[in-house]
């Protein structure tokens, strides 16, 4: 299979020339088939090769993935420089190690109980945590439902962060499980990204979700 880089490469100095794209933006190459030896070979053999670099939908999918389930901008930005030029001409190998990798850490995460419990109710909570994807659909539930109140559609930015087609409405939305403390039965985090997320706009909200209510709470961030 053979494909004409020079063409792709106009469409990027088309795009440079309107000033859309940076004189120094690489280009990358979706492939929808795993066969792509003689591509990657044309690709090394180019004038192309530390401009051009080759994924499958298969792998960006993944990595799509991967963004989506998380909210450390670090990885975020280890996404983008995997897309970029570097030592190797395709990098599916590579989004296979962090897409496993990642899923290993996300079956070991345990969320931490209050700090007033004991380590007898640390134990106890480890082995009945909540599923990842019982958490993921009821916080989407919540999401959509304040978008319907809203009256506006919003989009995964990652796992916890939601935003309008014209990022002018954020969302961040947190899930917690109850706990046996009646005084507060609910425990929630609030991290530092969520809060820089939410401050570039100005109708942001921080939305309380419990695992065991059909209602959430949607704090303004002003508030």
């Amino acid at each position: 299979m053979a494909i004409s880089l020079d063409k792709i490469a106009l469409y990027k100095d088309k795009l440079c020339t309107d000033q859309r794209l940076k004189a120094n933006a690489s280009m990358l190459v979706v492939v929808g088939r795993e066969d792509t030896g003689a591509l990657e070979a044309q690709v090394r053999g180019s004038r192309y090769a530390w401009d051009m670099r080759l994924i499958s939908v298969e792998r960006l999918i993944k990595l799509v993935r991967i963004k989506e389930k998380s909210d450390d901008p670090a990885t975020l930005t280890q996404i983008r420089q995997l897309l970029q030029p570097f030592e190797y001409t395709k990098i599916d190998r590579i989004i296979d190690v962090i897409f496993t990798t990642a899923t290993d850490v996300e079956e070991q995460i345990v969320e931490h109980p209050p700090l007033e419990d004991t380590d007898k109710a640390r134990d106890s909570y480890k082995q009945e945590r909540t599923d990842p994807d019982l958490l993921s659909a009821k916080r989407l539930e919540a999401v959509e439902a304040f978008a319907r109140l809203k009256g506006k559609e919003l989009v995964r930015h990652s796992r916890t962060l939601f935003w309008s087609s014209d990022k002018s409405l954020r969302v961040c939305c947190a899930v917690s499980k109850r706990y046996e403390a009646d005084y507060q039965p609910y425990w929630y985090a609030f991290h530092p990204n969520w809060d820089h997320f939410l401050t570039e706009a100005n109708d942001s909200y921080f939305v309380l979700s419990c695992m065991d209510r059909d209602e959430a709470y949607a704090v303004p961030l002003r508030f």
